[in-house]
């Protein structure tokens, strides 16, 4: 219970001496004496507040970005995270209460179990997801044992505060909360402008857990020193030294850890992995098969396969040719990092330009630097032909930054929140304005067969946008039945073809291309509403349909 200042002011306003506490050393005994010492004493348990409450925030940020990397459902993690967290610091306030009595041990307690589970939790939920195949309830489990932890500070914190000096439930309250949400700002900036950048998600949170238990052991160990007995001090003295080791050693082993890991998810040995701004790149390469002397070379954002060397050139060469049969000078292309399909566009001495929109500029730099993937793209990204724009494409598309004759949107599936606004209507809105008057866009669409409401879905989006769409589709092995979509604005359909000029290719040809936009009974069209920024439905879709494979 709250002590308030009737509870404990003399009749002629000074703090009243008042009884011990029933079940431990004297509250006024424990209070630091004299002005300045009190009033030190007070900025001290303030600051064990900022600190945890930034502490707090990254363990919770930790495990949204997480999330994000491993499933790609940010709004869906958020919404896990944090509403776990919250239910498990109401349930944490409440199971803290017996232990006001003893608030300086019991807050010692929580902030080494605090600084244990906090800072191995990224750790912990990588091993499950690469391991075991749980990382969703281990995800839930992770959340409500931090929750809980996180709970209980508030209330013993407020007891130790009180101690101090005693003062209005109001004005505790307002000190209190004011120090816990300035800090939960610091913890919202220092995570992803401080902490990930210079020590990356693994050890950033390992980092967080030795500040957590350091801020929380600090205050305890000066300012309530008197009120712990020398069994509890041994206690907490040994509890320290374990958790210590355990977090120093989890720091010094996590980039092995991180490897180990990694390679458990891919089936080829990993040659490259990163963390970047934005995702998780992974570059694989197998070892060359005997019998036909193939190394398969596969690259990963997030998880998901973007290419495999062994057959990407159907892709590639469904993606990027038909668009090509008409005027071509200028092309843009959305996404296409690998320089993949910039390597096809420039095999035609009049394209003049071609200018790249992407996102990340850690892929397009393996793409310039990695032996084997840039000799598959021809080292696209020296021609002098091509123009690199690090930006994301709808914030660029916005600026209205020029006219284009051919648009190729090779970009991510639809299958993260970040991504389904570029299957928007809007998207398609913007990307229109800047297609010329006979000009034409191709846009990968997913798989038609694995994912078909995703796929028509896109297709209606694009033509809420005044585009008019022909939908193909073509084989491509490590991908199944994947499916483009050519448009051109206006009401007439673009011609589906291949240009008088076109050069050697290794798989599409004029029969292919025609058979390509037959599509079976059992894929045929479907009449789907489009997917708008306030309602991505592509993303509902592309989730639902994919979960099942």
């Amino acid at each position: 219970m709250t002590v308030t200042s009737a509870d404990r002011t003399a009749p002629d306003g000074s703090p009243a001496a008042g009884p011990p506490d029933a079940a431990g050393p004297g509250t006024a005994a424990a209070a630091p004496a004299g002005g300045p010492r009190r009033r030190a004493a007070r900025a001290a348990v303030l600051g064990a507040v900022f600190v945890c409450a930034a502490c707090g925030l990254v363990y919770e940020l930790a495990l949204v970005a997480l999330g994000s990397y491993l499933i790609g459902d940010t709004v869906g993690q958020a919404s896990i995270v944090l509403g776990v967290m919250v239910f498990a610091m109401g349930i944490g306030a409440l199971v803290a209460k017996p232990f006001q009595h003893r608030a300086a041990a019991a807050f010692a307690v929580v902030e080494l179990a605090l600084a244990l589970f906090g800072g191995l939790s990224v750790l912990g939920l990588y091993a499950a997801f690469a391991w075991l195949d749980l990382y969703a309830p281990a995800l839930v489990a992770t959340a409500l044992l931090l929750g809980l932890l996180i709970g209980a500070e508030i209330p013993l914190l407020m007891v130790l505060l009180q101690r101090i000096r005693a003062q209005s439930a109001g004005s505790a309250v307002a000190d209190l909360f004011a120090a816990d949400y300035v800090g939960a700002l610091l913890g919202g900036l220092a995570f992803p402008f401080l902490l990930m950048p210079f020590f990356g998600q693994l050890r950033g949170v390992l980092v967080v857990g030795v500040v957590n238990a350091l801020a929380g052991l600090a205050l305890v160990g000066t300012v309530f020193r008197r009120e712990l007995t020398a069994r509890v001090r041994l206690a907490l003295t040994a509890g320290t030294v374990v958790v210590g080791l355990v977090l120093g050693y989890a720091y010094l082993t996590a980039a092995d850890f991180e490897v180990t890991a990694r390679q458990q998810l891919f089936r080829d040995p990993v040659v490259h992995a990163e963390r970047s701004r934005y995702q998780e790149i992974v570059l694989t390469r197998s070892v060359p098969l005997v019998s036909q002397g193939v190394t398969d070379l596969r690259l990963y954002l997030n998880g998901d396969l973007q290419f495999s060397s062994v057959d990407e050139y159907r892709y590639h060469e469904a993606l990027v040719h038909p668009v090509l049969h008409g005027t071509r000078g200028s092309v843009l292309v959305l996404g296409g990092g690998d320089g993949l399909a910039v390597r096809e566009l420039l095999r035609y001495p009049d394209v003049d330009s071609v200018t790249v929109v992407e996102l990340d500029p850690a892929v397009v730099r393996l793409a310039r630097t990695e032996p084997q993937l840039r000799a598959l793209n021809g080292n696209a990204f020296a021609d002098p032909r091509v123009r690199l724009v690090n930006t994301d494409a709808f914030g660029w598309l916005r600026d209205r930054p020029g006219r284009f004759d051919a648009v190729v949107v090779d970009l991510p599936d639809p299958d993260e929140t970040a991504t389904a606004k570029l299957y928007s209507v809007e998207f398609y809105s913007l990307l229109r304005a800047v297609v010329a008057d006979r000009g034409r866009v191709v846009v990968q669409a997913g798989s038609p067969y694995f994912a078909p409401r995703s796929y028509w879905c896109v297709d209606a989006s694009l033509r809420s946008a005044g585009f008019t769409t022909v939908p193909y589709h073509v084989d491509v092995p490590s991908f199944g039945d994947w499916g483009f979509l050519l448009a051109a604005p206006g009401p007439a359909a673009p011609e589906l073809g291949l240009p008088a000029d076109v050069p050697a290719l290794r798989y599409l040809d004029a029969g292919t291309l025609r058979a390509a936009t037959n599509f079976p009974p059992d894929r045929h069209r479907l009449d789907l509403p489009p997917s708008t920024l306030l309602h991505p439905r592509v993303l509902e879709y592309a989730r639902a349909e994919w979960r099942r494979y």
